[in-house]
């Protein structure tokens, strides 16, 4: 028997990878749509391909393989495929909001005040309810293309050597196997910069026969014959929306391609290499400022153009061209973070289940921990790329017509915990997804907020779709079909957006319009009662009942008026309606701590002693807003703990995710880390995809973000440096994470210690730093990287690398430095700024201040004399005043 299991193999396997060493199945769960559409919200009935696939996409097209033998698997996914929307019909569509009085609004807010709750959640569900179902029809679900087939005529009870390995160091899958005397490898990946997905059949000792079909649930309306495959142009039913699909298949090692539309199959004989490559697309089209009586609002460019064009460009390249494309682009992104926790290499050589079984019985296996951070961050690069929707309830992958909560939007913590770790972990480009998304809420939100509420701006309910829905649906349980801080808590992170990479020009162009927006909305919503503004009527989402204040709906609104006002006074904007957002923000119901030491859910202490429910949303305060924390407010953080030790440790897949998040925000980081063992146990399937149960992928996201804040956080705008490092990681280092005010940040630790931290500073921003009880505040240049340690007890910064001096900086600036060496004094020079007082403040690049001056400017230019006596070093001058503000380092020798 010939073992071709060769040293590429090998590197491939190990680093970050999931491996399996038996194959699927050819036979079981083939077009199981047939049998069950899976509009449940249980066990998905092909359990081998949520267990056992491997998800690869380019934020558009989408596939999961599932790596069988004779008859190889692969279901594909595009993004954008939907049923539903205006094109089944625009007036069922968009007529979804109903109109609510503004009398009817009061009278719940009275019997709230009466503390009839009962009575205002009876007046709540008949009136708040929408003219939309749940369902596959009107409101849609995200479907899929098919099942795409190649079969090979392998025996499989010839197969050894089986390894099926997905690595996210380079983003391919590769299989590999033995059969009969011939070695057979298959990679498959899909490129972003080429728009396709690719695999390669090569085989070893042996030639190939090999035949492509496709199988697909949807409206196949011809297959035709192209030059070296197959051109598929179909259509759903229900809406209209046209999609199409190209395969291109190419011989590179002999033998012959034959494709024949009669029977859908393409075959290839004879072969040793075969490429496919494969394009997708449908006519959708993002659209921010939709007609409410077009049917085909949504409705784009021709597909068929679109796949032709794609496969044209990229069948003149070679397989190296695509493949070192795509590597390219992705590793730009991946490799911007690495992860490594108690150096270990025991287990690498254990396919992944034996490795997650062994952990679930009590072996700790810290790579395997490493490996799911990094998956997460796998997962959100292929189901997130500018261009596309953002990453659904499965990110990108569906293995039905149908899905549960029909794989949509939903804006009660799933979509918001899929794009936590695009920010901390440095995946800013995966962002774009979920900005565009937001901004096409904005139109028929502001419908929905007026509708129901008379209110300004705009907001979105929990459940949306591709197609601008934004109401509540038809549904009696108003615990979580009523959300209308749902939009606005998605407002959130468009300002998350600006916080970590400080960009003005962004933030007036794109985000400002939205928070503005959202802010108005959210103050709208306000009410004054007992001498406080509280969010009512409101719920703690699926959770209880109607509320004159609940805790979460407070919370979001405080979150999104403080964002407000920052914003608005970063840009100079809108006086008169900071000044609103003050008044109502400094005038809320304060957060409550209950009889039992535990934070409030509610307006009133009815909060059940022992309450395990998944949701802590109540919490929102403590993560994902900065509103409550241990230094800041130290009694509303050990009430929420006390609401998590009530709450538990055990929960969905998603809730242990956002429970690790909770405890990492507290600096509890073994207390963290027993969450993310939990979740690692208990809520992570063989091939490492979070399960509800089912599948649902907002748990790894939870996750990743929760293991980068065990090492990092950045709320208020402080620089927090291993704030939660769990007792049993003794040693390692995490490098690349991204924190707020846009600074790069590596950490290495050793003794369960800081040995040291870099910080790169990519906007010249002021930095704060707190490790340890310690603290330190110092300027910083853009672009420079300061090494932080601790010294004889306190935290020490330099510049790691000081450039050479020069006689003159800053050429052309406002500001500039003349050193003068030999006298150890220099003189600062300062051009164009409007006269007036003008502060002027010297640091050293380790924080110590040198001088701190006022002037007063009579002139266009004025020259500072310090005759200070200052060591030879790196400085920094800062000169703030009207129409300046900058700052410049120069070297004195």
């Amino acid at each position: 028997m010939v073992n071709i299991l060769s040293l590429t193999l090998l590197i491939i396997q190990k680093g970050n990878a999931i491996w399996f060493d038996t194959p699927n199945s050819s036979t079981a769960g083939l077009a199981i749509w047939n049998t069950n559409d899976f509009s449940a919200t249980t066990t998905n009935p092909d359990q081998n391909w949520e267990k056992k696939s491997f998800p690869i996409g380019n934020g558009s097209l989408g596939a999961t393989i599932m790596g069988a033998v004779n008859k190889e698997r692969v279901v594909m996914n595009e993004k954008t495929l939907w049923k539903g929307g205006p094109g089944t019909g625009v007036t069922n569509y968009w007529n979804m909001n109903k109109t609510v009085s503004s009398s009817t609004l009061q009278q719940v807010r009275n019997y709230l005040v009466a503390g009839n709750n009962s009575a205002a959640h009876s007046l709540v569900q008949n009136n708040y309810n929408g003219t939309v179902s749940y369902n596959k029809n009107v409101f849609g679900t995200f479907t899929m293309m098919g099942e795409a087939y190649v079969e090979t005529g392998i025996n499989e009870s010839n197969v050894t050597n089986y390894k099926r390995i997905m690595n996210m160091d380079s983003s391919m899958v590769v299989v590999k196997f033995d059969a009969d005397g011939v070695g057979y490898t298959r990679k498959y990946f899909c490129s972003y910069p080429d728009s396709v997905m690719v695999w390669k059949f090569q085989s070893k000792g042996g030639t190939q026969n090999l035949t492509f079909s496709f199988n697909c649930p949807q409206n196949v309306q011809s297959v035709t014959e192209v030059d070296g495959g197959l051109l598929y142009d179909c259509k759903i039913d229900n809406n209209g929306m046209k999609w199409a699909m190209r395969v291109y298949v190419r011989t590179n090692g002999g033998g012959t391609v034959s494709s024949n539309a009669s029977t859908r199959n393409i075959t290839v004989t004879g072969s040793t290499d075969v490429d496919f490559i494969i394009a997708a697309d449908t006519d959708y089209k993002m659209n921010f400022n939709p007609s409410f009586t077009d049917s085909k609002a949504f409705v784009g460019v021709d597909p068929i153009a679109s796949v032709n064009n794609v496969i044209n460009e990229a069948k003149e390249k070679s397989y190296n061209e695509l493949f070192n494309n795509h590597r390219e682009d992705y590793c730009k992104i991946f490799d911007r973070v690495k992860l490594s926790i108690n150096p270990n290499k025991t287990f690498e050589n254990l396919p992944t289940p034996t490795r997650l079984a062994n952990y679930r019985s009590g072996t700790l296996d810290h790579e395997l921990e490493a490996l799911y951070f990094q998956y997460g961050r796998y997962l959100l690069i292929a189901c997130s790329r500018a261009g596309n929707m953002p990453a659904n309830l499965q990110g990108m992958w569906n293995n039905n017509i149908d899905g549960p909560w029909r794989v949509d939007y939903h804006n009660n913590i799933n979509l918001q915990m899929n794009y936590w770790p695009a920010t901390c972990t440095n995946m800013l480009e995966c962002y774009q997804p979920f900005i565009d998304y937001v901004k096409g809420l904005v139109k028929p939100g502001e419908r929905t907020a007026q509708a129901y509420y008379g209110a300004r701006g705009w907001t979105a309910e929990v459940s949306t779709n591709i197609f601008g829905f934004t109401a509540p649906l038809i549904d009696s349980d108003m615990s979580w079909n009523y959300n209308p801080t749902a939009g606005p808590w998605l407002t959130t992170q468009i300002w998350e957006y600006y916080d970590y990479t400080r960009d003005k020009e962004w933030l007036e162009e794109v985000g400002y319009d939205i928070i503005k927006s959202s802010a108005n909305f959210v103050s709208d919503l306000l009410y004054y009662a007992n001498g406080s503004y509280t969010s009512a009527p409101s719920y703690s989402p699926e959770h209880g009942t109607c509320d004159l204040g609940a805790t979460y709906a407070n919370a979001v609104t405080r979150e999104v008026l403080i964002e407000a006002i920052k914003a608005a006074e970063i840009l100079g904007k809108d006086a008169d309606l900071v000044a609103e957002w003050k008044n109502k923000l400094n005038n809320m119901y304060p957060y409550q701590i209950g009889r039992y030491g535990q934070l409030q859910e509610w307006y009133e202490d009815i909060d059940p002693y022992g309450d395990q429910h998944r949701h802590t949303n109540h919490l929102f305060g403590l993560h994902p807003g900065s509103t409550v924390n241990p230094i800041t407010t130290p009694e509303l953080a050990e009430a929420c703990k006390e609401t998590l030790r009530q709450r538990g440790d055990a929960a969905t897949g998603w809730s242990m995710g956002w429970k690790l998040n909770h405890w990492a925000r507290l600096q509890d980081g073994d207390h963290a880390y027993t969450l993310f063992k939990n979740l690692l146990k208990e809520g992570t399937l063989d091939n490492m995809w979070d399960t509800h149960p089912p599948f649902q992928i907002d748990g790894n996201f939870g996750g990743t973000a929760g293991i980068s804040e065990l090492f990092l956080q950045s709320q208020l705008d402080t620089l927090y440096i291993l704030p939660a490092l769990p007792s049993d990681w003794t040693e390692g280092s995490i490098t690349g994470l991204l924190a707020r005010g846009n600074f790069t940040v590596d950490i290495y630790y050793a003794n369960n210690q800081l040995d040291y931290a870099l910080v790169t500073s990519n906007m010249g921003e002021e930095c704060r730093i707190r490790y340890n009880g310690k603290k330190m505040v110092f300027p910083t240049i853009k672009g420079e990287q300061y090494r932080i340690t601790m010294e004889n007890g306190e935290l020490k910064s330099e510049i790691t690398g000081i450039r050479p001096s020069i006689s003159e900086s800053a050429k052309g600036g406002k500001v500039k430095v003349f050193p003068n060496p030999n006298e150890g004094t220099f003189t600062v020079q300062i051009n164009g700024a409007a006269r007036g007082e003008i502060n002027l403040v010297v640091f050293s690049t380790l924080g110590q201040q040198i001088e701190n001056t006022t002037i007063n400017k009579e002139s266009d230019s004025i020259d500072v004399p310090f005759n200070c006596n200052v060591n030879s070093g790196s400085y920094v001058v800062k000169v703030n005043g009207k129409g300046i503000n900058e700052t410049q380092k120069f070297l004195v020798k």
